[in-house]
């Protein structure tokens, strides 16, 4: 079945304002919302149709109609980690998509969720692992991921990305200047602006519907390494990790499946060069 290459992209912040720029330079139709009404002129000024548009247990916003009838929804709405009951409140958030999307005939949509849904497992985890999340966020996730996979009305993807960095968000300034900081040799599953970009607009082309992804980038440095040299490199105070013996638990991300679907060569392969 050929796509309706319109698409709305709900929540154009770090990521989905340049995702949604680079959409509408591909020549797609191009819908974006914003919970700020004073970013309504910054959309319309990249060609983007913009929405002011706000997720809570129920949707609030302008010509809802017109946003949610789109060939292709990118949900971009993270949970809230300063929410004491995100755990309940991300599920209703998508709860409430749902309902437009059923109603207004959405054809697809990719859901940006996250490798914390993985626990600590002390090994690589691929997308066939079970789900093990260690904070309310990605229980938010997991459950959020499971609403939308169940719908039989669209087709959905979902991509977990990996520890998001790039343009302003500069991973340098996470741990700067911080004293006996643990877990230093742990690998670091990390993906760039740019590869987070390259992906969701490679599963739009190449119309793949109905996969879960992991998405990181293909090499993991340690924390120490990383958050070292991203400071140096940023002109931020280095951080000092604590000389323990032992790991703290960690997981590696494995990205093989993405990169074979999607025969992908990732932008930013490696952290250390970000």
């Amino acid at each position: 079945m050929k796509i309706d290459y319109t698409i709305s992209v709900l929540g154009c912040g770090w990521l989905g304002l340049p995702l949604a720029k680079k959409l509408v330079e591909m020549g797609h139709i191009v819908k974006g919302s914003t919970q700020t009404a004073a970013k309504l002129a910054v959309l319309h000024k990249q060609g983007i149709d913009p929405y002011l548009i706000e997720v809570h247990r129920k949707i609030k916003g302008t010509n809802l109609p017109h946003f949610f009838k789109s060939g292709i929804l990118i949900i971009n709405i993270p949970p809230g980690r300063k929410r004491r009951d995100v755990a309940r409140f991300h599920p209703k958030q998508i709860e409430a998509i749902i309902e437009k999307a059923l109603i207004h005939g959405t054809k697809r949509i990719l859901f940006v969720s996250s490798t914390s849904v993985y626990g600590n497992v002390n090994r690589m985890v691929t997308e066939s692992d079970e789900t093990r999340p260690e904070t309310a966020s990605g229980e938010a996730l997991v459950a959020a991921e499971n609403l939308l996979l169940a719908q039989t009305a669209f087709e959905t993807t979902v991509v977990r990305f990996g520890g998001l960095t790039g343009a302003d968000r500069k991973a340098g300034r996470f741990l700067a200047g911080k004293k006996e900081v643990k877990n230093g040799d742990a690998p670091v599953n990390m993906i760039h602006q740019d590869d987070c970009i390259g992906l969701i607009t490679q599963i739009i082309t190449q119309e793949k519907w109905g996969y879960l992804f992991n998405a990181c980038a293909d090499e993991h440095p340690t924390r120490k390494e990383f958050y070292t040299a991203q400071a140096k490199l940023q002109g931020f105070e280095a951080p000092h990790f604590s000389k323990e013996a032992a790991l703290v638990g960690f997981k590696e991300v494995s990205n093989y499946k993405i990169k074979e679907e999607l025969s992908y060569d990732f932008l930013k392969p490696n952290p250390l060069n970000f």
